[in-house]
């Protein structure tokens, strides 16, 4: 389903989605409100991205959005006003949630705003990120949680780990050439952008 969001006293106007032509939607996966998706993304049966409540929710070029994925945001509007402690700024521009270039969004995260995700992080399955800023060239593997946290660039996060404080962040380890994960996004990555495109092919014959 791809829709417009409704009027509410945290929500003035109506806005529909942004998708880019190159950028596949399975019948099967919600995006509502002011969302806007980027070139060569691929959002996976069963994703909601609801941008009905805080926004604008903004993913950038090249990220997939997979099976089962959540993204949400609080308010970022009270009667009018904005909720500027529910809005993160990236390059001048203010979002409830913001995911960078080549990023992937596993099966079943949740990435509920405010968050940003920065370029060429992975975000393993199951991991939910909520109030958080996750850093540049990041890995974040299964099952983790992450609230109120600024993770640094080039850091990976253990499987389970809960990271609530600022300095379990500064602390978490940095991916080095022997990290076996280092390289996981770029497969992950390539496999999603070539279904996008050949689901959009294959809706057009």
């Amino acid at each position: 389903m791809i829709g417009k969001n409704v009027v509410t006293d945290f929500n003035s106007s109506v806005s529909g989605p942004e998708i880019d032509p190159s950028t596949y939607v399975h019948p099967l996966a919600s995006v509502m409100g002011r969302v806007i998706l980027g070139k060569n993304i691929m959002v996976s049966p069963m994703a909601s991205i609801r941008g009905d409540e805080g926004q604008p929710l903004f993913i950038d070029d090249d990220s997939n959005v997979q099976d089962g994925v959540i993204i949400h945001a609080l308010e970022t509007e009270i009667n009018g006003e904005a909720v500027e402690k529910n809005l993160y700024t990236v390059n001048g521009e203010k979002y409830a949630v913001y995911v960078g270039k080549r990023v992937s969004l596993a099966h079943q995260v949740q990435i509920h705003g405010p968050a940003v995700v920065q370029d060429d992080t992975f975000v393993g399955m199951k991991t939910l990120v909520f109030k958080s800023m996750v850093g540049n060239g990041c890995v974040i593997e299964p099952g983790c949680l992450l609230m109120g946290v600024t993770v640094p660039d080039h850091r990976y996060i253990p499987a389970g780990s809960v990271i609530k404080t600022q300095m379990e962040a500064d602390n978490l380890p940095e991916i080095t050439e022997d990290y076996p994960m280092k390289d996981m996004n770029r497969g992950v990555l390539h496999v999603n952008t070539s279904l996008a495109k050949e689901y959009l092919a294959s809706t057009r014959k």
